[in-house]
């Protein structure tokens, strides 16, 4: 599905890679494996916390990093033993990449792996000089009726 986003950027200024963030939605949509399962949390007002059920995955097969407004998690299991006779497979040890666009100003703060949970906190860092900010009305003084 394509999308033509044509009228929109009539009206905004700086959304250039707002057509290809959603064509890219979209088709990962269609590819997505669903796999590993994730959730996204709303922490606090510029707080968020991404967590991904990685069962079976130690620290060292996964990898996080950002790149361009992207976070990247990949996970990778090193291989195992040929030895084994499973009965039943049903933890998954396929490897996987997850990738996250990010908004302006969303920082990757942390990254820990706990009893099978990644958890991944971001932070929202609006520039101070970006901030809303009052501007005084003054009276207009004439200082040539004055004199």
């Amino acid at each position: 599905m394509k999308l033509d986003l044509t009228p929109l950027y009539a009206n905004t200024v700086g959304y250039d890679r707002f057509g290809s963030l959603l064509d890219a939605a979209f088709s990962s949509e269609r590819q997505g494996s669903g796999y590993p399962p994730y959730d996204i949390e709303l922490v606090d007002e510029n707080k968020y916390a991404i967590t991904i059920a990685v069962a079976g995955f130690s620290q060292n097969e996964i990898d996080v990093q950002v790149e361009k407004g992207v976070l990247c998690i990949r996970g990778k299991k090193e291989e195992q033993k040929k030895d084994s006779r499973f009965l039943h497979r049903g933890i998954a040890s396929r490897s996987f990449e997850r990738k996250f666009n990010l908004a302006d100003h969303v920082e990757v703060v942390d990254a820990q792996l706990d009893n099978g949970l990644l958890h991944v906190s971001l932070l929202k860092e609006i520039p101070e000089a970006m901030r809303p900010r009052k501007i005084p009305v003054n009276a207009f003084q004439n200082e040539a009726i004055a004199s």
